[in-house]
Parts: C-alpha cells; sequence; structure tokens
C-alpha cells in the first residue's frame, strides 16, 4: 500500500512539472511572438541602410565604391543642369537627343522617297498593285512543316484569327511546288509555311500567288496568347488595321507592301484591332492589339497576342523554287552585318 501511494505521489508531482513546463513554454513563444512583432516593425519603420565598408572582399568593395561614386556624381550634374534651365526659363537651350544606333544609321543610298517618279511607277507594276489597286482580295492558306507538335499547330491557328480570310490546313507530306498550283487554282493569293525545330516554330516561308515573290524568314520569341500576361479577350472577326513602321529602302518597301497585301483594304474601325510590324534594326516585330477608349481624350491598347519576331534572310523572285529560283536579295551575315549601323530594311 506504501508502494502504490509512493507512485500516485510521484505521478502527480511529474503531471505539475509538466504543466509548469507548458505554461513556461507557452510564455516563452508568446514573448518570441511579440518580439518579432516588434522587430518587423522597427524593420518596417526604418529605411534599410547599407555600408560598402561591409563587404569584405577589397576588390567588391572597391568596384562597389566606385559606382556609387560615378552615380553621385551624375546626379550632381542632372540637378546642376536642372538649376540652371529653372534660372535660363525660356532662354535654356533645347535638351541634347542621346546618341542610339537608330539615330546614328549611315545612310543608304536606296531610301525611298514617295515624291520619286521611279518609285511611284514600279509600286503601278510589281506583283502587289492588283491589290492596291482593289482588283484582288487576300485569300492565304497557312500550313506546316510535315507532322508538326501542339505548339506549332496553336501558333497557326492563332495566326488564322489574326489575318482576316486565313486557311489552316496540314501539310501530309506534300512538296510545295505541288501545292502551289493548287493554291493558284483555288484563288488563293497567300501561301504561308511555318516551320519548326524542336517543337519551336523557328522559320516561315511567304510567298505572294501566283507571279510572287518569296520571302524567307526567321521567326524568334513566339508567344501565344495563354504564355502572355494581361492580354485581352479573344479578337473579333473584324478586319484589322494594319501599321507598318520604318520600311525605309526599297527592300524594306518592297517586304512592307508584302505584309500590308496579307490584310483587306477596308479596315473595320468598330472592331477596334490594330495590327502592328514595326521594323527595328532589320528584326520585324509583330504585335496585335485592341484599342480601349476610356473616355474622350484618353485611348489605351490591350495586347490580345499572338506576338512574335521576324528576320529577313532571302527574297526570291517569283513562287518558291530551292534549287533553280533567282534571288533578288540574301542575307550574308558577316559581310551585312560588320557595321552595326548599317540596315537593309
Amino acid at each position: 500500500s506504501g508502494d502504490t501511494f509512493r507512485g500516485t505521489d510521484f505521478k502527480k508531482k511529474k503531471a505539475k512539472k509538466k504543466n509548469v513546463n507548458e505554461e513556461s513554454i507557452g510564455e516563452c513563444s508568446e514573448v518570441k511572438q511579440e518580439m518579432e512583432k516588434s522587430d518587423a516593425a522597427e524593420a518596417t519603420a526604418l529605411p534599410p541602410t547599407f555600408s560598402v565598408s561591409e563587404i569584405k572582399n577589397k576588390q567588391r568593395r572597391h568596384l562597389m565604391f566606385m559606382k556609387l561614386k560615378q552615380e553621385k556624381r551624375k546626379m550632381q550634374l542632372k540637378r546642376k543642369k536642372k538649376k540652371e534651365r529653372e534660372a535660363l526659363g525660356d532662354k535654356a537651350p533645347p535638351k541634347e537627343v542621346p546618341k542610339t544606333i537608330e539615330n546614328q544609321r549611315v545612310y543608304d543610298e536606296t531610301t525611298v522617297d514617295p515624291a520619286d517618279e521611279e518609285v511611284a511607277f514600279d509600286e503601278a507594276t510589281d506583283e502587289f498593285s492588283a491589290y492596291f489597286h482593289g482588283l484582288t482580295n487576300p485569300k492565304v492558306l497557312i500550313t506546316t512543316s510535315d507532322r508538326p507538335r501542339g505548339r506549332t499547330v496553336k501558333f497557326c491557328n492563332q495566326l488564322a484569327s489574326v489575318i482576316p480570310n486565313a486557311h489552316v490546313f496540314y501539310r501530309r507530306g506534300l512538296a510545295l511546288k505541288r501545292i502551289i498550283p493548287q493554291c493558284i487554282s483555288r484563288d488563293f493569293t497567300y501561301l504561308m509555311v511555318i516551320n519548326e525545330d524542336r517543337k519551336v516554330p523557328n522559320g516561315m516561308v511567304l510567298c505572294h500567288l501566283p507571279e510572287g515573290p518569296t520571302a524567307h524568314f526567321k521567326v524568334s520569341n513566339v508567344r501565344l496568347r495563354k504564355e502572355m500576361k494581361r492580354r485581352g479577350k479573344e479578337p473579333t472577326d473584324h478586319y484589322p488595321e494594319v501599321i507598318l513602321n520604318n520600311f525605309t529602302t526599297r527592300l524594306g518597301h518592297s517586304i512592307g507592301r508584302m505584309f500590308a497585301a496579307l490584310f483587306p483594304q477596308n479596315p473595320q474601325f468598330l472592331g477596334r484591332q490594330v495590327a502592328t510590324f514595326h521594323n527595328q534594326r532589320d528584326f520585324v516585330f509583330f504585335r496585335f492589339h485592341r484599342y480601349i477608349f476610356k473616355n474622350e481624350k484618353k485611348v489605351g491598347i490591350q495586347e490580345l497576342g499572338p506576338r512574335f519576331t521576324l528576320k529577313l534572310r532571302s527574297l526570291q523572285k517569283g513562287t518558291f523554287d530551292s534549287k533553280y529560283g533567282e534571288y533578288e536579295w540574301v542575307l550574308k551575315r558577316h559581310e551585312m552585318d560588320a557595321c552595326r549601323r548599317k540596315f537593309q530594311l
């Protein structure tokens, strides 16, 4: 009986110690939480401080010191110029235009002058004259290389939703020389072939029918609609407006006319859609937007997608012919890309 009493007494003492330990642990956790809250409040209240002397590596410390010193000098010069401009008022000199590769561009002899009679004659007699005179309506056939993957198929379908009167057909192993006569017999004005490499679209062959020309582009930076942030709803069936930027040379002028002939000439402004081909340093950036009228004065744009970048590789006379075709222009990288300030388009 004495042993049992001692056992119960020992159990009671053990339970009391356990309760005391739990209470002390709870109090410690509450104190810790309060301390963490106070530290977080102090961290948000006080600005983060950084000292170069805290960097232990000597070379890294010296580089950071020189960088901060240079930034400080720039800020001082900027403030000084601002004060001088405010003091001079209307007599202040105009702001300096920063030097860029675009405004330092080497002059090209083939730059198009809108008032040139030779250019007007070429436009009236080239392969796209029937379209610009309103005699033909664009009709585009979009196909792919053999056995396309899912990403390329989605890209073709989205292109067909952007270009009016465009139809997607699978290649089925047919050669382009056999496809072109069938397209001409069915009144197609364009044949667009999307090539792929490792399941990614990497090339585009754009052939104007029935007489050419044929352009071969490298395709890069393809972004489908699901991969874009803040994109708008699906595009409607309205004819979009077309914007062509910076196609200044004779070659660029013909490439711009080729892009323009993909879309109907009568845009339906009610749909508020616009397709843009922007040429910058011989890279053609494609964007598809919708206008958003916020009020009578403010207008915004919302990208619908897809987006991609084109780089011209060659321009061939006539329809596609890889063996006996006559090329008007071929990109020679080591010769043409030697000067960074000279552009072809």
